[in-house]
C-alpha cells in the first residue's frame, strides 16, 4: 500500500514539492554560511518525493545552534515551503482518494518550517532501540 500511495504522491504533487525544496537548496547554497541549509533542503526534497513509509522524529540532542538555524531557515525558505504543503494538502483533500495524500502533506509542514534537529526514519524501524540505522539527519 505504501508503494501505491508513494507513486500517486509522486505523480500528483511529490515532484513539484521536491522542486520547491531543490530551488530553496540552490538558493541556500549560493551563500557559504547557508550551505548546511541547502544540504538539508536537498534531503527534504528526497523525503518529499517518497514520504510514505518514512516519518520525521526530533532529536533530543539538538541544541541552540539548531534553534538559531531554524529561525534563519524559517525566514529564508521555510514559510514558503510550508505554504506550499498547506495548499497541496487542501487540494488533495478535495477528493476521497486524495485524503491520505493531503494528510501526508500536512504532516510535512512542521519539518518544512523547522528542519534542523530532525531526522527522517523508516516507519519500520524501532527508533527506541538505540536509534535508527541509516537515518537521514539534518
Amino acid at each position: 500500500m505504501k508503494t501505491i500511495l508513494n507513486v500517486i504522491w509522486l505523480l500528483l504533487c511529490g515532484v513539484w514539492m521536491a522542486i520547491g525544496y531543490a530551488v530553496a537548496g540552490i538558493i541556500c547554497c549560493i551563500l557559504i554560511i547557508t550551505i548546511p541549509f541547502g544540504i538539508a533542503s536537498f534531503r527534504m526534497a528526497n523525503y518529499a518525493l517518497w514520504p510514505f513509509g518514512r516519518t520525521v522524529v526530533r532529536k533530543p540532542t539538538a541544541g541552540t545552534m539548531s534553534l538559531v538555524g531554524n529561525i534563519i531557515w524559517l525566514v529564508v525558505a521555510g514559510i514558503w515551503l510550508a505554504i506550499g504543503h498547506i495548499g497541496t494538502g487542501i487540494a488533495m483533500c478535495l477528493t476521497i482518494i486524495g485524503i491520505p495524500l493531503g494528510i501526508a502533506s500536512f504532516k510535512m509542514v512542521p519539518v518544512s518550517l523547522l528542519p534542523l534537529g530532525a531526522q527522517i526514519v523508516s516507519t519500520d524501524q524501532d527508533i527506541r532501540a538505540g536509534g535508527p540505522i541509516g537515518a537521514t539527519q539534518y
